[in-house]
């Protein structure tokens, strides 16, 4: 079990992170979720061992990883990190780059393994291709397989599809980390992209300026946003007073999802006049005006420009 204690982490005088803990069995996934600049790759790099955490400790199986200034090469060995910058040899194939990562005593065992790592990442017909003409999409690709070649413990991907257009992208994501399931692997995918941490976590670390903003299942963290930051990871959100759909007398808000608002046969107080109607698909996402505010809410139709509607609220998330 992998157990993150960081008490505080700075750079030259600047706080990065502050009171960050958790704790990974094997074969978990966690998603740390946030903006850009939040401190998502400097906490893989603290687990891995490339900075030094002065303040906190970090334990595996209870022994606690001393860092980089206490070994000779920076890094445990029962751990890779896909960085975003490719730690790959450009002027070698793919198959030759895989290898680099294998014993080299049995050929049939590492060529059966590389066809695998090369099946996992849908690169099969790229085997013999110089790197260097690869995509930047296939180049993350043959970094994920290289790090898989050992077969790591615990697995730390910063921003791992970034390059990787959607449509392949789902599927790959559903066989990586079906296969890291599988064969037990913890994993630590840094992501500002909720869909994938929604998806394919059992627990999402928010951050928000280096601190823990919410920790959880990715069932709890949904259902349980209370502010702007936190919504804003889920897509068009409301910031609407509670005192709309219920009886207070707080000036409290609430998160209202598009989804969650409907057009009413009845009056209510929400009273919206339409803006635009942007297509997604099986809906339409509408943009309108209650009170100088932007409300957005799901509709199966487009809706005429400065129609009025009243909304209706049901408090379901999911």
């Amino acid at each position: 079990m992998l157990k993150v204690e960081i008490d505080s982490f700075s750079y030259s005088e600047r706080t990065i992170l502050t009171n960050i803990y958790f704790t990974l069995k094997p074969g978990e996934h966690l998603s740390i979720l946030g903006e850009s600049g939040c401190g998502k790759s400097t906490v893989l790099h603290l687990i891995y061992g490339l900075l030094h955490l002065e303040f906190g400790s970090i334990f595996y199986n209870g022994k606690k990883l001393l860092g980089p200034t206490k070994t000779l090469i920076p890094g445990e060995t029962f751990m890779k990190l896909v960085a975003q910058e490719f730690n790959i040899m450009p002027f070698t194939t793919v198959a030759e780059n895989l290898a680099s990562h294998l014993s080299g005593l049995n050929q049939e065992k590492d060529t059966q393994r590389i066809n695998t790592l090369l099946e996992v990442v849908e690169m099969e017909a790229f085997k013999n291709t110089l790197v260097k003409n690869l995509s930047g999409g296939q180049k993350q690709r043959v970094a994920l397989a290289k790090a898989l070649a050992n077969k790591p413990e615990i697995l730390l991907l910063d921003e791992p599809f970034s390059n990787i257009d959607t449509f392949r992208k789902n599927k790959l994501q559903r066989k990586i980390y079906n296969y890291l399931k599988e064969k037990q692997i913890s994993c630590i995918t840094a992501t500002h992209e909720s869909d994938e941490a929604l998806a394919y976590s059992d627990q999402i670390l928010m951050l928000k300026d280096g601190s823990n903003e919410m920790l959880g299942t990715p069932e709890f963290i949904y259902n349980n946003v209370k502010t702007e930051y936190q919504a804003g990871f889920f897509g068009e959100a409301n910031i609407l007073p509670k005192k709309l759909f219920c009886k207070t007398k707080t000036d409290e808000t609430i998160v209202v999802f598009p989804h969650q608002l409907n057009i009413s046969d009845k009056k209510t107080k929400l009273e919206v006049s339409i803006i635009q109607s942007y297509f997604k698909g099986d809906h339409y996402l509408i943009e309108s005006h209650w009170n100088a505010q932007t409300i957005f809410f799901n509709h199966r139709d487009s809706l005429a420009t400065n129609n009025v509607y009243f909304l209706s609220f049901f408090n379901k998330k999911n």
